[in-house]
């Protein structure tokens, strides 16, 4: 038999439990479920000093080994991702300035890098995402739009691939990206049996989106652009466009629209899209209004506008959301 894939996970102070674990348990179910003829998987987690650390949750995980001792060959190198909560600014990802540096020039040697959760903010600043697209948790997007402009930041998707780097969204996709990367090194057919050991999806219905746009957090409440966000969420049926947004905060179109993208990482249009897509997915989940009454509702109008946007964004209809999240 071949030697085993080996998968490397960094986990450093505060990191989500399930960023670490998640991940661990798709590689490990892979191998129990994967024929004969394919190899295995090995995860060993890497902190600096090879000791625990304490997860966000309080429970502590025990390192297979320290950072520098993490020699030879890795095929997947994964960091996970931690966050905390700063009085009056939100959440913010926290970038460990220890694993950053390892990173340098660990990940080169790596045949594949990725990262959970915020931990792509850990990736940003080892400067591994550098003209490459990327995603994380919605709730820490446009820090890292912000921070590292030189990254395509989407926060919609569950995963995205660049090449040999990929990140992922919230905490449970980290488990979404390695069944994604068991189908790359396996087959679809060991990842669809790891999906039924788990009970997944091998696809999430309505595609790979995160279900969740950023409606009122990433700005301070006292900042016209973080207000602007709150607003645009509770009259997602007003005028939304630029122009009329930008007289609301009394600036220019045009320095509205460079102010906005630069505090929140996208357009003001595919904001306030995104905005009225929070509040149909809403009313969808929580009322029993009709097709036409959400559209208008929402400030997507009409049947056809409402169908076109859950379909370009969820890849799904607004009847089969409600099916499922109802």
């Amino acid at each position: 038999m071949p030697a085993a894939h080996r998968v490397v996970i960094v986990a450093f102070p505060g990191v989500e439990l399930l960023d670490v674990t998640g991940p661990a348990e798709v590689f490990s179910v892979a191998s129990r479920v994967a024929e004969a003829q394919h190899r295995g998987y090995t995860v060993q987690i890497a902190t600096a000093d090879g000791g625990p650390v304490r997860t966000s949750s309080g429970v502590r995980l025990l390192a297979d080994l320290r950072l520098d001792e993490v020699t030879g060959r890795v095929d997947t190198l994964l960091v996970s991702g931690a966050v905390v909560h700063a009085e009056g600014v939100g959440v913010r990802a926290v970038v460990d300035p220890v694993v950053t540096d390892w990173l340098r020039t660990a990940a080169p040697r790596a045949g594949r890098t990725g990262s959970v959760c915020a931990g792509a903010h850990v990736l940003a600043a080892a400067g591994l995402l550098d003209g490459r697209s990327a995603t994380t948790h919605w709730l820490t997007a446009a820090q890292l739009a912000a921070a590292h402009p030189e990254v395509r930041v989407d926060p919609d998707p569950i995963f995205v691939r660049s090449g040999s780097v990929w990140t992922c969204a919230g905490i449970t996709s980290g488990m979404d990206m390695a069944l994604a990367m068991v189908a790359e090194d396996r087959g679809q057919a060991v990842a669809l049996a790891t999906a039924r050991m788990m009970v997944m999806y091998v696809k999430r219905s309505g595609g790979q989106s995160q279900f969740s746009v950023p409606l009122s957090v990433q700005a301070p409440t006292d900042d016209r652009i973080g207000e602007l966000r709150q607003w645009i969420a509770e009259h997602p049926d007003a005028d939304l466009t630029a122009e009329a947004l930008a007289a609301r905060v009394s600036l220019s179109t045009r320095h509205f629209s460079r102010l906005f993208a630069q505090r929140t990482g996208t357009t003001p249009a595919a904001y306030v899209e995104s905005a009225r897509l929070e509040a149909a997915r809403r009313l969808l989940e929580e009322s029993d209004a009709g097709l036409p009454q959400i559209a208008a509702a929402s400030g997507l109008r009409s049947l056809q506008t409402l169908h076109r946007c859950f379909q370009r964004h969820l890849g799904t209809t607004p009847a089969a959301y409600r099916r499922r999240f109802r």
